[in-house]
């Protein structure tokens, strides 16, 4: 699917996707030094703003791909929000008007990038990071959607298993593959908690800290094994430089991962990792094709700065 340095594009087929979860700005300084806390300022060489959240993030992506998108969010109804709101109009995402809320602050999230590109966060639980409801998500879903795919399991403090197990469970019955991502568990969440809403999964992007922490596993090997026995149709550990694990009824293989020289920011690549996935699932193909695909947007997101910049890069062919 890469071609001179470029994703091929082809034309929208039904499978288009609805995806659930946070958008947010990010904030980004690289590289971010110790230094700070002695001299009171210190040079970075970039300092880049841009909107991310694991949802807008995949939804970003994907429509730059040219894969129909919605985006089921919260943002406040403040200068961050219409930032969100314009990068989604630019890019043809659609976004529910009922997102903006007046009683919220859009999240800000500021990102310390060193230099091997590891990050780390400040956010802030009181934004609308983390206040999205099942009250917000439309009961039944928008008809023309073939995919849905909830961004972040463990986000959302309203959003627990029995609520997942209630959004799940509506997509199946109006035909959609089901599709999730997952953050560190917030509550000691364990595998037997999750199952209910696990069993109507049919492809989930855990990386391999997340899913052994939920599951008690040691390695991604036993944990895709797990999550499998527990009802997830097709498993996807995103193992980073290692490539991912894929599982399901008949195989459990690593696809390796695509070299990347250059390693800027490691923001939102398992984010692009997870659009790349859906696109290729989108077009029909096999797990280890969307696994190579999803292993190669990864690879191009680390190298730049900001969570979805590398789409800049895709070239799109009618």
């Amino acid at each position: 699917m890469w071609q001179n340095g470029t994703i091929s594009y082809t034309p929208d087929r039904p499978a288009a996707i609805y995806l659930i979860g946070a958008a947010v700005i990010d904030v980004l300084v690289r590289p971010a030094s110790e230094e700070i806390f002695r001299s009171g300022s210190c040079p970075a060489e970039q300092i880049h703003m841009s909107p991310g959240g694991d949802a807008m993030n995949e939804a970003a992506v994907l429509a730059s791909l040219g894969r129909k998108t919605e985006l089921c969010t919260v943002i406040g109804a403040d200068t961050a929000g219409e930032v969100i709101e314009a990068r989604c109009k630019s890019l043809g995402i659609r976004l529910d008007p009922g997102c903006k809320r007046e009683d919220l602050s859009t999240g800000i999230n500021v990102v310390l990038v060193q230099e091997n590109g590891e990050r780390s966060f400040f956010t802030n639980p009181k934004s609308s990071l983390r206040r999205l409801t099942l009250n917000d998500i439309p009961a039944p879903f928008p008809e023309g959607y073939g995919i849905l795919c909830f961004a972040s399991i463990f986000v959302f403090p309203d959003i627990g298993p029995g609520e997942l197990e209630s959004l799940f469970r509506q997509a199946k019955r109006q035909g959609m593959l089901v599709c999730a991502d997952m953050t560190k568990r917030k509550k000691k969440e364990s595998l037997a908690d999750l199952a209910p809403a696990l069993s109507y999964i049919d492809y989930l992007f855990p990386n391999e800290e997340e899913a052994c922490l939920l599951t008690g596993a040691k390695d991604a090997k036993e944990a895709a094994g797990l999550l499998w026995e527990a009802g997830v149709s097709n498993v996807v550990i995103k193992c980073g430089e290692r490539g991912c694990l894929i599982r399901n009824q008949e195989i459990c293989e690593t696809v390796p991962a695509v070299r990347q020289e250059v390693c800027i920011d490691t923001t939102g690549a398992g984010d692009s990792f997870a659009a790349g996935f859906l696109y290729a699932l989108s077009e029909g193909r096999s797990i280890r094709e969307c696994a190579g695909f999803a292993n190669q947007c990864g690879a191009r997101a680390v190298a730049c700065m900001g969570a979805t910049d590398w789409t800049a890069s895709i070239g799109r062919r009618s």
